[in-house]
C-alpha cells in the first residue's frame, strides 16, 4: 500500500496540526473529514482543500476508500467515538491522548476486540532531544535511579465550547496534560508505577473564568512521585504559569555513573521577537568521573517546526504509524501505553484530592479506594 488515505474525526486547533503534518508524509492523503465547528471546518479547508467534509462520524465511516482513522476530537469524545469505529468501520486508527476520561472505560477499552492496529498520540517520545534522551540514558547513567520531568509552560489554550476549562471533559490535567510525561516514565525507566503520591490545584489560572454558569475546574500546577516496580523513583513539576521560562521541558535521569538532562523549547510561535532566535533543544551529559558535562545541541528541521507546537515529533509520529499502517513497522504506542498513562493521571488527580498515596497492580488498575 503505497498511499494511505485518511478520515480525520476532529479538525480543531490539534487536528490541523496533524493536517500540516499529514502533508509532509509520503503516499498520505486526507480524503474525509468531519469537523462538527464552522470555523474550525473553515481553517480545516484551507489545509486539506481536496478532502470531503461530512456531517457526520457516520458519515464519514461511510465514505470510500478510506484507508486509515484519525481522531482528533476533545478529550471526553474519544471512547465513544473509538467503540464506533469498532462496530462499524475497524481501520487502523491513530487516536490523540487522553485515550480515556472516565475511570469507567478502563475495563471497556482494555477489554475491546479490535482487529488493526490502535496507535495512541503521545507524540512527545519523538521530540528528537527527548529520543536522543532516551535512546542513550539506560546505558549513560548506569541505570536510572531517579527520574525528573519539569514543565514550566504557558496555560491551557481557548478551545472551541471551552471543553479543556473542565475536569469533566479533560478529565484533569494530570491526565490531560500529564499523560505524556507519565508515558515518558515507563517508556525511560522500561518499567511500570506501583505507588503514586501527588499534590496539586488551580492557583492562578482561569480562577475568575465561568462558562454557561460553571467555573473553570482545571488544574494548573502539581507535584507528582511515582514509585516504580524495581526500584526507580520519577517526579514531575508541572507549572503552566510559566511561560517565561527559556526551556519548556526539561528531562533529568540520574543514575550510579552519570547525569543525563534535555532541554526542551516550547513552541517556537510563541517566543517573543524582540528575544531573537527561538532556543535549540539540547542534550547534556554530565558523568560523575571524570567531571565535565558535555552540551550537544539538537536541533529540529524548520520546516517540521513550521508544521506544529511539538518540536517535530507529530511529523516523526505520523511517519511511524503509517509505516505500521504499511505493515512494515510496529505499533510503537499502543492501547495498553495509553490505559498506563490515564490511570496514572488518574491515580495523581486521586492522591492530590485525598492526600493519600495510591496504588496501582501490574495491569494498570488503581486498587486503593
Amino acid at each position: 500500500m503505497e498511499q494511505i488515505r485518511y478520515g480525520i474525526i476532529g479538525c480543531g486547533m490539534m487536528g490541523q496540526e496533524h493536517l500540516r503534518n499529514l502533508a509532509l508524509v509520503k503516499g498520505a492523503t486526507v480524503v474525509a473529514i468531519f469537523e462538527p465547528d464552522a470555523t474550525m471546518r473553515a481553517r480545516a479547508t484551507e489545509l486539506a482543500p481536496e478532502a470531503h467534509f461530512l456531517p457526520s462520524v457516520e458519515a464519514l465511516l461511510a465514505h470510500p476508500g478510506l484507508d486509515a482513522l484519525l481522531i482528533a476530537s476533545p478529550n471526553y469524545l474519544h471512547v465513544p467515538q473509538i467503540q464506533q469505529i469498532a462496530a462499524t468501520r475497524p481501520l487502523p486508527l491513530l487516536v490523540e491522548k487522553p485515550v480515556f476520561t472516565d475511570p469507567a472505560d478502563f475495563d471497556a477499552l482494555g477489554a475491546l476486540d479490535y482487529p488493526a492496529p490502535i496507535w495512541v498520540a503521545m507524540e512527545y517520545r519523538y521530540m528528537p532531544p527527548v529520543a536522543a534522551l532516551i535512546e542513550q540514558a539506560q546505558t549513560v547513567t548506569g541505570g536510572i535511579k531517579m527520574l525528573t520531568i519539569r514543565e514550566h509552560r504557558f496555560p491551557f489554550l481557548e478551545k472551541v465550547g471551552d471543553w479543556n476549562r473542565f475536569n469533566a471533559k479533560t478529565g484533569g490535567t494530570l491526565v490531560e496534560k500529564c499523560c505524556h510525561f507519565f508515558d515518558l516514565m515507563r517508556l525511560i525507566l522500561q518499567d511500570n508505577p506501583v505507588r503514586i503520591m501527588a499534590s496539586g490545584g488551580q492557583d492562578v489560572n482561569h480562577r475568575d473564568e465561568r462558562y454557561e454558569g460553571q467555573p473553570s475546574d482545571i488544574w494548573d500546577n502539581a507535584y507528582v512521585i511515582v514509585d516504580f516496580a524495581r526500584g526507580a523513583r520519577a517526579m514531575l513539576e508541572l507549572c503552566m504559569f510559566a511561560e517565561g521560562a527559556r526551556y519548556q521541558e526539561e528531562i533529568t535521569a540520574v543514575g550510579p555513573d552519570a547525569r543525563i538532562e534535555c532541554l526542551v523549547p516550547g513552541p517556537g510561535r510563541f517566543w517573543p521577537a524582540h528575544l531573537g532566535a527561538a532556543p535549540v533543544p539540547q542534550l547534556i551529559v554530565s558523568p560523575r568521573n571524570p567531571k565535565g558535562p558535555h552540551l550537544i545541541e539538537v536541533p529540529v528541521d524548520p520546516t517540521l517546526l513550521e508544521a506544529g507546537d511539538h518540536n517535530g515529533s507529530t511529523f516523526y509520529q505520523h511517519d511511524l504509524f503509517a509505516k505500521a499502517v504499511r505493515d512494515k513497522g510496529p505499533v510503537e504506542v499502543g492501547l495498553p501505553d495509553g490505559l498506563w498513562a490515564v490511570q496514572m493521571g488518574l491515580a495523581a488527580q486521586q492522591s492530590a484530592r485525598t492526600g493519600q498515596a495510591v496504588t496501582l497492580d501490574a495491569t494498570g488498575r488503581i486498587i486503593t479506594a
